[in-house]
């Protein structure tokens, strides 16, 4: 990956943005599942920075918490991050910047539907991978509730679900003028760009 330094300064930002996104609210815990803001953060990410660099900006903010800095929700991190049943969540937001990226990307000038797809179609990644690495975790690593089952556990991220519909809608329907802002910014400077 060529990136210039610009690039590795946004990508800085969205990983700070992403550690700000796991504790603002993350002290609301449902089905042992901490709320936070890092779905749409991770969204953002994709479709302001692109495929490319808005994956590595969550790729640093997962080493980073996995090297110790206590960036995770609840204000965790270290290698035992990789044990707990949310750690399918972190891994998800790769995935999730990726694919909101590529999709903004595909477009030559991306209207509203677009980023309406790329949202709503990385926060489903965001849930089936989240989720399914919770459920193994907690049958193979952590100990599971009594009468703890798939169905169970999709009912614990029914509520968290409803906030994060919410909230992937208006990210959605906000990022695009940023996008636009920023493209046209970056066109208009392009010395900028190639420094």
């Amino acid at each position: 990956m060529n990136f210039k330094p610009l690039d590795i300064v946004s990508a800085a930002l969205f990983a700070a943005l992403m550690g700000i996104g796991a504790n603002i609210a993350a002290f609301l815990v449902i089905g042992g599942v901490p709320i936070t803001l890092q779905p749409i953060i991770a969204i953002a990410a994709g479709a302001l920075l692109g495929s490319r660099l808005g994956a590595f900006s969550m790729v640093v903010y997962m080493l980073i918490g996995l090297v110790g800095v206590p960036v995770f929700s609840e204000f965790s991190g270290g290698i035992r991050a990789l044990l707990s049943p949310t750690f399918g969540f972190i891994l998800s937001f790769i995935v999730m910047a990726f694919v909101t990226g590529k999709i903004v990307e595909m477009k030559s000038k991306p209207g509203l539907p677009t980023f309406f797809t790329g949202a709503f179609l990385s926060l489903i990644i965001n849930y089936a991978v989240g989720t399914t690495y919770m459920y193994y975790a907690y049958l193979w690593i952590a100990d599971a509730p009594d009468g703890f089952s798939y169905g169970l556990l999709w009912t614990w991220m029914a509520l968290p679900l409803v906030k994060d519909v919410i909230l992937t809608a208006l990210t959605a329907a906000a990022v695009p003028k940023l996008h636009h802002r920023l493209k046209h910014s970056a066109a208009s400077h392009p010395s900028k760009q190639s420094a």
